[in-house]
C-alpha cells in the first residue's frame, strides 16, 4: 500500500524557457528561484536543498548548495504561455491544445443579459472598454495577471458580498463563455471602491481589475477556479480510478482538475492548512495518488513581493520535511512547479520558465532525470508506479528511480 505524492509549488520556476525570446519577450531573463535566492542570499531551504533544488537550478547562488544525494531534473511547459490551469491539466496527462483567446468585451453583452435575467444588479463601468459591476461589490472583466484573453475574473469585496454569491456569479459567467478559465475570488476589503480604483486597461482591448493592487489578496482571500473544455477521461485521476487507486487533490489543483471518483479539498489558500491536509492523507492506510498545490507563492509573485515569496518557501520547506518523515518505504514524493512568476522581472504576470523536478523515496539512489519535455511526465510516472494505464500525454521516468533496499519502487 503506497503513496505517490506530488507537491506543486505554484509558480516556482528555475529559468526562462528557450523559446521566450520568440513567444514571450517580456520573460527574457526570468528565473523565479534564482532571483529570490539572489535577493535573499542567506535564505535557507534545507529540505529543498537536500532534494536537489540547486542542482535543478543549474548554478549556485547564495548560501544553498547542490546536493549529492538528489534525484532531480527539470520539466518544460508544453502548453502555450505559462498558465496554472493548463499547467495542472498537463501535469495530470493532458496533451495541451492552443488556448482560446478573446477579450471580455467580446462576451460582455451575453454575460450582462444572463446576470440580469438571474436577478443581479448590473452596471457597465468605463467610457470605451467596459467591465461589469455587479451588486456594487463584484467586478467582471479580463484577468490581467494571466496571459491576456485566456481568463476572465470576478473580483469581489467579500465584506459586501458572500463568497457563495461570488461563485454563483462565476457559474453564470462560466455558462456564457468558452475561455479556458473563469476565476471567482475576493477578499475582505474596507471598501468596494478599492476594486473600482484598481481597474486597468491593457493593449487597448483588455480591461479588468489589477488583483494585487485591489487588496483582495491581503485579508480573507477566497477563490474558485472554473475550467472549460477538459477531457477528464484521458487524465491521471480516471486512469488510477480504473486501476482501483484513489486520487486526492488538495488546494488549487482541486479547484481546477476534475476528480469525480476521488477526494478533493477545494477552495483552500492557506499553505499550512494545505500541507497539514496533505500530511494527514499520507498517513492514512491504503494506496493513493495525492496532488497538492501551494498557491500562496504564486500570489506573492503576482504581488511582486519577494519577501513574502521567500517566507512561504520556508514554510513549505519545513512541511516537506514533515511529509518525508511520514512516508514509508516504497512511497514516492515529487516536488515541482507549473510555471514561473518571477517577482523581480518587472511585471506581475506568470513567467514562462522550466520548472524543477525533484523526486524522493526512502533510500533512493541519486540520479539525474534530465530535461523533460513536458510536465505530463509526472502524471505518466504516477500511473506507471501504480501499474495503471498511461494518460494521454507524457513519458514515465519510473525506470530511473532505484532504492538501496532493492525492493523496487512499488508493490
Amino acid at each position: 500500500m503506497n503513496k505517490f505524492v506530488v507537491v506543486v509549488i505554484d509558480s516556482f520556476g528555475v529559468g526562462a524557457m528557450d523559446d521566450v525570446s520568440q513567444v514571450r519577450p517580456q520573460d527574457i531573463g526570468a528565473n523565479t528561484c534564482g532571483h529570490i535566492l539572489q535577493h535573499f542570499p542567506q535564505l535557507q531551504l534545507p529540505t529543498l536543498e537536500k532534494l536537489g533544488l540547486i542542482n535543478a537550478l543549474g548554478y549556485q547562488v547564495g548560501a544553498m548548495k547542490p546536493s549529492t544525494e538528489a534525484v532531480y531534473g527539470t520539466a518544460a511547459l508544453q502548453h502555450e504561455g505559462g498558465d496554472t490551469f493548463m499547467g495542472h491539466q498537463e501535469i495530470l496527462g493532458t496533451h495541451p491544445k492552443a488556448p482560446l483567446r478573446m477579450p471580455f468585451s467580446a462576451v460582455i453583452d451575453d454575460v450582462e443579459q444572463a446576470l440580469i435575467a438571474d436577478g443581479w444588479q448590473v452596471e457597465r463601468i468605463g467610457d470605451g472598454l467596459q467591465y461589469l459591476w455587479v451588486n456594487q461589490a463584484a467586478a467582471i472583466g479580463d484577468n490581467l495577471e494571466a496571459d491576456l484573453g485566456q481568463v476572465f475574473n470576478i473580483s469581489a469585496n467579500l465584506s459586501a458580498i458572500s463568497f457563495d454569491a461570488v461563485c454563483s456569479i462565476g457559474k453564470i459567467v462560466r455558462r456564457c463563455v468558452q475561455v479556458g478559465r473563469v476565476i471567482a475570488f475576493g477578499g475582505l476589503l474596507e471598501s468596494s471602491q478599492q476594486i473600482l480604483d484598481a481597474a486597468e486597461e491593457k493593449q487597448g482591448q483588455f480591461i479588468g481589475i489589477n488583483a494585487p493592487r485591489s487588496g483582495a489578496y491581503h485579508r480573507g482571500f477566497q477563490v474558485a477556479h472554473m475550467g472549460f473544455g477538459v477531457d477528464a477521461s484521458v487524465q491521471v485521476p480516471k486512469k488510477l480510478h480504473d486501476a482501483g487507486i484513489k486520487t486526492v487533490l488538495v488546494g488549487k489543483v482541486a479547484d481546477i482538475v476534475l476528480n469525480p471518483h476521488g477526494v478533493s479539498y477545494q477552495n483552500l489558500v492557506d499553505s499550512q492548512q494545505i500541507m497539514d491536509i496533505t500530511l494527514a492523507e499520507v498517513s492514512k492506510p491504503g494506496s493513493a495518488f495525492i496532488c497538492t498545490n501551494i498557491q500562496e507563492t504564486d500570489l506573492a509573485g503576482h504581488a511582486q513581493d519577494v519577501e513574502r515569496y521567500a517566507e512561504r518557501l520556508q514554510l513549505v520547506d519545513k512541511n516537506l520535511e514533515r511529509l518525508m518523515q511520514a512516508m514509508d518505504q516504497g512511497d514516492c514524493l515529487v516536488v515541482m512547479a507549473d510555471h514561473g512568476n518571477d517577482p523581480t522581472i518587472g511585471h506581475s504576470k506568470h513567467t514562462r520558465e522550466n520548472v524543477p523536478l525533484l523526486v524522493w523515496q526512502p533510500g533512493i539512489v541519486p540520479a539525474q532525470l534530465g530535461a523533460r519535455e513536458t510536465l505530463s511526465d509526472v502524471g505518466t510516472t504516477a500511473c506507471d508506479y501504480f501499474n495503471a494505464a498511461a494518460p494521454q500525454n507524457g513519458t514515465s521516468f519510473l525506470s530511473l528511480l532505484h532504492t538501496n533496499d532493492n525492493r523496487g519502487n512499488h508493490d
